[in-house]
C-alpha cells in the first residue's frame, strides 16, 4: 500500500482501513513474528504511522491473548512497522462517530485501557521498542511495558490538550508524573511538545536511548536475556514496584517478604540457589 501522510502534532491520520471486507478487518494490522523464547509484536499499519482504529485495536486483543496463553512465549517486544512507534487513536475514525462523548469513552474503557491492562497483566516480561513517533495512546501503550527502549530519532508528544481539548489518557496521568513529577509532566501536556528519546532517557521517563539501527537487535537481545531468566518472578517484581509507588514502606516490607515466602517453595528459587552453590549459570524454567 503506498505511504499516506500523517498530522503526527495533531495525531490525525487518513481513513487507509483495507482489506476483503468493508471494515478492514482481513488484513493484519498487528503482526506476531517469533523468535523463540521471545515473541515480537508489531504493529503494521505504516502508512498512518500505527494509529489504531477498531480492527487494529480488535486484532491487537487478540495477539496479547495468545501471547499470553502460549508459554513457548516467555519474553515479548513491542514495536511498530515504518516511520512510527504509534500515532494514537486514529482521529479520523473518532470525527466519525455521532456520539463523540459516549463513543469515546467505549473506546477507551473497552479498547484502549484494555489493551494497556493486558500488557500490565502478561506474566513475562514486555520489552517496548520505539522506533519512531509515539503519539497520544501510543506513549501510554509504550510505557505500560516493563523496559522501554527507543530509537535516537524517536519522540514521545502528548497531544491530547493542545491539539484536541482533552485530558491525556491510556495512562499518561499516571505513567508521566510518576517518572518525571509533576512539572515535566505539566509541561509536556500543556504544550504538547515532542520529549526526545536521549531526553526521554536522561529524564527517567524510558530506560535507554539507541542507534536507529541497533534498536530491533538491542531490543531482541534483551527480550531473550528475560526470556532466560526467572520470568514468573519478574512478573511479581513488576507488582511489587507498583504496588510500592502507592503504598508505604511498612506495606512494601509486607508485601515482598509475603511474594517471596510464596516464590521461594518453587522451582525458579531452588534453580537458583543450586547454581549459586555448584558456581554455574542457573537455567531458570518456571513458568
Amino acid at each position: 500500500m503506498p505511504e499516506t501522510k500523517s498530522d503526527t502534532k495533531s495525531g490525525t491520520q487518513p481513513d487507509t482501513r483495507t482489506g476483503s471486507e468493508p471494515d478492514g478487518s482481513a488484513r493484519d494490522w498487528v503482526r506476531l513474528d517469533r523468535h523463540e523464547p521471545v515473541a515480537v509484536l508489531v504493529l503494521a499499519a505504516p502508512e498512518q504511522l500505527n494509529g489504531i482504529h477498531a480492527p487494529m485495536m480488535r486484532q491487537l486483543h487478540a495477539r496479547l491473548a495468545e501471547v499470553a496463553g502460549d508459554d513457548a512465549i516467555r519474553a515479548l517486544v513491542l514495536t511498530g512497522e515504518g516511520r512510527g512507534f504509534c500515532a494514537g487513536a486514529h482521529v479520523g475514525e473518532m470525527a466519525g462517530f455521532s456520539d463523540k462523548g459516549p463513543a469515546v469513552g467505549r473506546l477507551l474503557d473497552e479498547g484502549w485501557n484494555r489493551a494497556v491492562r493486558r500488557i500490565r497483566a502478561l506474566r513475562k516480561p514486555v520489552v517496548a521498542a520505539v522506533n519512531g513517533i509515539a503519539a497520544g495512546g501510543g506513549v501510554g501503550l509504550a510505557l505500560a511495558c516493563d523496559i522501554v527502549l527507543a530509537a535516537r530519532s524517536a519522540s514521545f508528544i502528548q497531544v491530547f490538550g493542545p491539539r484536541l481539548g482533552v485530558v491525556p489518557d491510556v495512562g499518561s496521568t499516571w505513567f508521566l508524573p510518576q517518572a518525571l513529577g509533576r512539572a515535566r509532566a505539566l509541561q509536556l501536556m500543556l504544550t504538547g511538545d515532542p520529549l526526545k528519546a536521549e531526553t526521554a532517557a536522561d529524564w527517567g521517563l524510558i530506560a535507554g536511548c539507541v542507534e536507529d539501527g541497533e534498536l530491533m537487535d538491542e531490543a531482541i537481545a534483551l527480550a531473550g536475556r528475560l526470556a532466560r531468566g526467572p520470568v514468573a518472578a519478574f512478573a511479581e517484581i513488576r507488582e511489587a514496584v507498583a504496588h510500592g509507588l502507592a503504598s508505604t514502606l511498612d506495606a512494601a516490607l509486607d508485601l515482598e517478604r509475603d511474594v517471596n515466602t510464596r516464590l521461594a517453595g518453587g522451582p525458579d528459587f531452588a534453580e537458583g540457589t543450586a547454581a549459586f552453590v555448584e558456581k554455574r549459570e542457573p537455567r531458570f524454567g518456571g513458568a
